[in-house]
């Protein structure tokens, strides 16, 4: 019996990956083949196994990676093989997205196929441009219209006569470069040329542009402000609103395209924050975190010593960072568990740190107000340290202010490295030619590391003449020093040493 694959026809949605559904993720996680359009966000890719096959079809301005009778023969091909195949198409597929024909041609093959419905770009868009498509006291009907007709028609199917003054909205998607002869053709047939009109660019990304005008002038606005596809075009009363209902273009970063160089597995909380208020993150991981060159032996010695009956054991263990926790208990939980800490009083350098702790049942006994060293130097001195056995598990290459100054006050101090931070090289050449085209509004530095593998990554870039444009942002003085030694211009240090006061900061920048 032939073994047939499962093609899943998915809207990929209209562009913010927020507002892709569950049953998509669930589809792409498991495909052996992901067959996407130019519309389809990049981020869902990530959703697919590593060893899925990434096939690009995308149609951009007529420049069409693969003519749509190639991409239904595609995907009956690998349906054929036995292949479970995960097809993107921006917003819903059954609407203006061609997804019938292909749908028809994996019926005609008789391969199994699913349609998983997305949210259209249609009302979805319009909603991110503060323009509801129905709103009571303006219209109560909407009709959804294609932009550019199939050009090997006679003549248009669309009823102007009717639509024109019959519907209340009109929603026109991908119409930028037939615009004269939408507003034409409404005003000719009873459409008041003072009638309202919005088109929206890049909607609910944060790349999103709107315009607005009438029938009369819209045409004029957009030669004259150079505003291109892809974008969907809203005629009707409801655009009004839009004064009184914007909100996605308003928020405080929107737009604002801002580097962060933190590992890629820490990036997470920094990247969501941005994106929540409006930014379009750049990463650009500059360190990775690794095993120490010379392998766990210290820390697992020290972990020993902690188990040890009657052995020395330690009275504090102070983290100086997030991966500090992680690490020390992934070797801790290999033979035991957090009650091998039992006696001991723990440290953490900020609320982060701390954090950590918390989520394994733990509570700190220290967090200074300052999220700094010097700090953690200051707190532990009231404490008292002479005497005291003092372990810290920490990156390999580190400031020794710490366990020098605890050292001066007495205490017997064991620095054992629990990870190490190495170059992350990927990336360099794409973020010197985003610097060079003036695309980067914001760099973002987290530690020290970040900083010199930045320098160093981008090597022979002029990064003190970077114009002013460009806001380059320390979570604390201490990575802000770094950057002035290395001929950076510090425009912004974090009030707290926080990725929350790093934000904050950010924010009370612009405005």
């Amino acid at each position: 019996m032939e073994n047939k694959g499962t093609v899943y026809l998915i809207g990929a949605g209209p562009g913010d990956p927020g507002l892709f559904t569950l049953k998509g993720v669930e589809c792409i996680k498991r495909a052996d083949v992901v067959v996407y359009d130019y519309l389809a966000s990049r981020q869902l890719l990530e959703y697919s196994p590593p060893e899925a096959e990434l096939v690009y079809v995308g149609k951009k301005g007529g420049d069409h990676t693969m003519k749509q009778e190639d991409i239904s023969r595609l995907l009956v091909e690998k349906g054929l093989a036995g292949l479970t195949v995960a097809r993107l198409k921006g917003g819903d597929s059954f609407i203006f997205g061609r997804g019938g024909e292909e749908a028809l041609a994996l019926h005609e093959a008789g391969v199994p196929f699913e349609v998983v419905p997305g949210i259209s770009s249609a009302y979805s868009v319009p909603a991110y441009a503060g323009i509801p498509v129905t709103h009571r006291g303006y219209t109560t009907d909407v009709a959804f219209i294609t932009g550019h007709e199939d050009p090997t028609k006679a003549e248009s199917t669309i009823k102007w006569d009717r639509i024109s003054t019959g519907v209340g909205t009109l929603v026109f998607l991908m119409g930028v470069k037939n615009l004269d002869n939408i507003t034409g053709n409404l005003m000719a047939n009873g459409r008041p040329p003072e009638t309202p009109v919005a088109l929206i660019r890049w909607g609910t990304t944060t790349r999103q542009e709107t315009i607005t005008g009438t029938l009369a002038d819209i045409v004029g606005k957009v030669k004259e402000s150079g505003f291109r596809a892809p974008a969907i075009t809203v005629v009707g009363e409801v655009v009004r609103l839009r004064e009184q209902l914007h909100w996605f273009e308003d928020r405080p970063l929107f737009g604002k395209r801002v580097v962060v160089t933190r590992s890629r597995s820490q990036a997470s909380d920094l990247v969501r924050s941005l994106e929540e208020l409006g930014a379009a993150p750049v990463e650009f991981p500059t360190i990775r975190v690794v095993e120490p060159a010379d392998g766990y032996q210290a820390l697992d010695a020290a972990i020993d010593r902690i188990r040890a009956d009657g052995g020395p054991g330690y009275d504090w263990v102070l983290f100086t960072s997030v991966n500090g926790v992680e690490n020390f208990f992934k070797r801790l939980n290999r033979d035991g568990d957090v009650r091998d800490l039992k006696g001991m009083r723990l440290g953490a350098i900020g609320p982060a740190t701390a954090a950590a702790l918390q989520r394994r049942g733990l509570r700190p006994d220290f967090v200074p107000p300052e999220y700094r060293a010097e700090s953690v130097i200051e707190g532990m001195l009231q404490l008292g340290v002479e005497g005291r056995r003092v372990l810290i598990p920490r990156a390999k290459e580190a400031r020794q202010i710490l366990p020098e100054k605890l050292a001066a006050a007495g205490a017997r101090v064991e620095v054992v490295p629990a990870y190490e931070t190495v170059l992350d090289d990927t990336g360099a050449d794409e973020m010197r030619d985003m610097l060079s085209a003036g695309e980067i509004d914001i760099i973002t530095f987290t530690s020290s590391s970040t900083v010199k593998n930045f320098v160093t990554l981008l090597d022979g870039f002029d990064l003190s003449g970077l114009p002013a444009s460009v806001t380059i942002a320390c979570i604390g003085p201490v990575t802000a020093g770094t950057a002035r030694d290395l001929g950076l211009r510090v425009d912004m240090v974090a009030g707290e040493y926080t990725i929350p006061g790093l934000v904050e900061t950010l924010v009370g920048g612009q405005r």
